[in-house]
């Protein structure tokens, strides 16, 4: 059973920055090679942040390319978002997710390619 922990939520106003932290409980290419971040907003679908694999490779969504940046250190079973520039709409439940298999480009930001979660951590941003 591999467990995952994010830590790193807050409320901050619009501007400010967060970093998010997701450690595995262990780890083997089969959890770590590909990574992710999800986030879930009041009454809407959770959606694809950011995914990273071990070339590295990243991926962002649109709406936070230029405000976010993903990373992970293998040796310590861990991924990282950084997140500036903190908008309202960025507001929501952020979700760490392992195993994505290949991290092949068309899919790495889709919630069924992660068979691992993490419990998810608070992100508000205010105006």
């Amino acid at each position: 059973q591999v467990h995952l922990v994010e830590s790193g939520g807050g409320s901050v106003q619009a501007g400010g920055s967060l970093r998010l932290s997701c450690t595995a409980s262990h780890g083997g290419r089969d959890i770590t090679y590909c990574m992710a971040w999800f986030r879930q907003a009041p009454g809407k679908g959770r959606e694809g942040v950011a995914s990273i694999d071990d070339h590295p490779s990243q991926k962002l969504a649109d709406s936070v390319q230029d405000r976010f940046t993903i990373s992970k250190d293998n040796a310590k079973n861990t991924l990282y978002l950084q997140m500036t520039s903190l908008k309202p709409e960025d507001t929501g439940v952020y979700y760490c997710a392992a195993g994505g298999g290949d991290c092949y480009s068309w899919n790495r930001l889709k919630v069924e390619e992660y068979p691992y979660w993490g419990q998810g951590t608070q992100v508000t941003v205010s105006s």
